[in-house]
């Protein structure tokens, strides 16, 4: 990147010259946060500060956003990212100057900050939907879901290398943090996180529901959308799938795919099923939530070849 542009000149990108800046893209990154609005939204969440030293928090929060995307594991490794960037962005935040703004986010300022980024986030797929291509719908098995959004639920593994508030032996036998995310498949967006401690159950029902009701607070007019929910094998439980069909409305269509390892005995069971459906009948109550499902599980089944 050459020479100090500032915000009201243009930027040149060159590979030889004077004064260049490493990790060039966290401009670009920058320059994005400014454009669609989302700096001045969260600038707006803090009153000014009572001293010329204080830093505003919106920029702490960006230059740290980018910073992480740019490989910062640390508030302090993010400090010494920004600091590359001190000719274009000024003296970069301090470590303890970015731990004090996180430790400022209460639950009340999380919530403020959820509804900033979702009037942005309308912003930007009001613009998406304009470009030549418009919206980026999914293909799936060969099919175009124009129309639909795809929300992925899925759960990580980060590890610590030391004793941190949360940290704990995880499901894996590691030692870490056990978040849990949604995101958005069409622009690979992250809609909504939620930080678990490391020992926190991945099927944790309570769990999934708060954060998919957190990412469909981000979803531009969600109560009128069609959504496709994708989740592993986490959420084949049956509280979420109750929740998720309760989700439908007369404006809103939500549809789910749910994982489930087969197991051999499962697959004994389902055996057994098909070799007595074909001489035996069941009735089962129409206000069962599920029965049309099983009823057509069950047609299949009795349809199946004769076990050899």
């Amino acid at each position: 990147m050459s020479e100090r542009t500032g915000w009201d000149r243009r930027l040149s990108v060159t590979a030889d010259g004077k004064g260049l800046v490493g990790h060039a893209g966290a401009v670009l990154l920058h320059k994005i946060a400014d454009r669609v609005g989302l700096t001045e939204a969260l600038g707006g969440l803090w009153p000014g500060g009572p001293s010329a030293t204080w830093r505003d928090r919106a920029h702490v929060f960006v230059s740290l956003a980018t910073a992480i995307m740019c490989g910062a594991r640390s508030v302090l490794e993010a400090e010494r990212l920004q600091a590359h960037h001190a000719a274009l962005f000024g003296v970069a935040p301090s470590d303890s100057t970015t731990r004090r703004a996180l430790t400022g986010l209460d639950e009340a300022m999380l919530a403020r900050i959820a509804k900033a980024r979702a009037r942005v986030r309308r912003r930007v797929w009001g613009l998406l939907h304009l470009r030549p291509g418009g919206f980026p719908w999914l293909t799936v098995a060969g099919k175009r879901l124009r129309g639909w959004i795809v929300i992925d639920i899925d759960a990580t593994i980060i590890t610590s290398a030391s004793d941190k508030s949360g940290a704990a032996v995880t499901f894996k036998k590691t030692y870490g943090f056990h978040p849990l995310a949604c995101w958005c498949a069409n622009t690979q967006e992250s809609l909504a996180m939620l930080l678990r401690a490391g020992n926190a159950g991945s099927n944790t029902v309570a769990d999934h529901v708060r954060v998919l009701s957190d990412a469909l607070a981000q979803i531009p007019n969600s109560c009128q959308a069609k959504i496709l929910v994708r989740v592993d094998g986490a959420g084949a439980t049956h509280d979420l799938l109750t929740h998720l069909e309760g989700l439908n409305t007369t404006r809103r269509t939500v549809r789910y795919l749910v994982g489930w390892t087969i197991t051999e005995a499962d697959e004994q069971a389902i055996a057994r099923l098909a070799t007595h459906a074909r001489r035996r009948h069941l009735r089962i109550e129409r206000t069962w939530p599920w029965a049309q499902a099983f009823v057509l599980a069950w047609q299949r089944l009795t349809r199946l070849p004769a076990l050899t």
